[in-house]
């Protein structure tokens, strides 16, 4: 029996409770205005903030599958850095690509469907209780990585190809996620499936709540700035990430 077919690890990941959508949404945000911040207003550019933060998010990877168990400091930072990558990658192949946003979305589709696909027929199950293996963390946050391009090409489409205001779209996706949470409810999409289309799903509600806070009333935005807004929600995920370190909240335990 080789290690991979026992439980060798603590979960690595946190329950899925309130705590998690909501420091989920401001990571989001986060990646959405701290990618703007470093790719516009400090003039970085594109293709050397997407190394930069690729980079870096290798190293927090690096960091999180060395753990045996589930740290909430260095899964959020996991999280809010891999949230700028797959915004940049989907910005990278629509802007220095001319890869269309419907096209990404067929893409990111196909590549979190397929990813999900080979890790349950290998695991067995995609329950956050069994991801206790470093396989199976490695096929979670592949997944994750897909979810925050996949939702990055889908937001773009309404923000920028049918140019509907930001608050509407965010209002769009809440009420997408509302109807998610109703259907999970009441059993008529699995768990399982409800989680990864929520994680989709919170990826442009969480940017079009970043942009509408952040840009200039001119593009229909509160003018707060990009980078009053990432500092903000950045000071509140580690309030909130503090708070669950020190209380175990959101530990899966058994």
């Amino acid at each position: 029996m080789t290690s991979e077919t026992v439980k060798t690890l603590s979960v690595k990941v946190p329950a899925i409770t309130a705590f998690f959508w909501t420091i989920k949404i401001m990571s989001t945000t986060v990646g959405e205005t701290f990618a703007d911040l470093l790719n516009t207003q400090l003039g970085l550019g594109l293709s050397m903030t997407a190394l930069i933060m690729t980079g870096i998010l290798i190293l927090i990877l690096i960091a999180q599958f060395s753990l045996r168990q589930y740290v909430p400091a260095v899964y959020w930072l996991a999280i809010v850095a891999i949230s700028t990558v797959g915004t940049l990658l989907t910005d990278y192949l629509h802007d220095g690509l001319g890869v269309e946003n419907w096209q990404a979305i067929i893409v990111f589709a196909i590549c979190l469907i397929v990813v999900l696909l080979v890790w349950f027929l290998r695991e067995k199950s995609l329950a956050m209780k069994s991801i206790n293996t470093r396989r199976r963390e490695a096929f979670y946050w592949l997944a994750m990585l897909f979810t925050f391009a996949l939702g990055t090409a889908g937001g773009d489409i309404f923000l920028d190809d049918l140019g509907i205001p930001l608050l509407a779209t965010f209002i769009g996706f809440a009420v997408a996620l509302g109807l998610l949470a109703l259907l999970w409810r009441i059993k008529a999409v699995g768990a399982a499936v409800a989680f990864w289309i929520a994680c989709v799903l919170t990826r442009p509600l969480g940017a079009a709540l970043g942009d509408l806070l952040a840009q200039p009333a001119s593009d229909s935005g509160l003018g707060f700035g990009t980078a009053t807004i990432s500092f903000i929600f950045l000071a509140l995920i580690v309030g909130l990430v503090t708070y669950l370190s020190i209380s175990k909240r959101d530990q899966i335990r058994g």
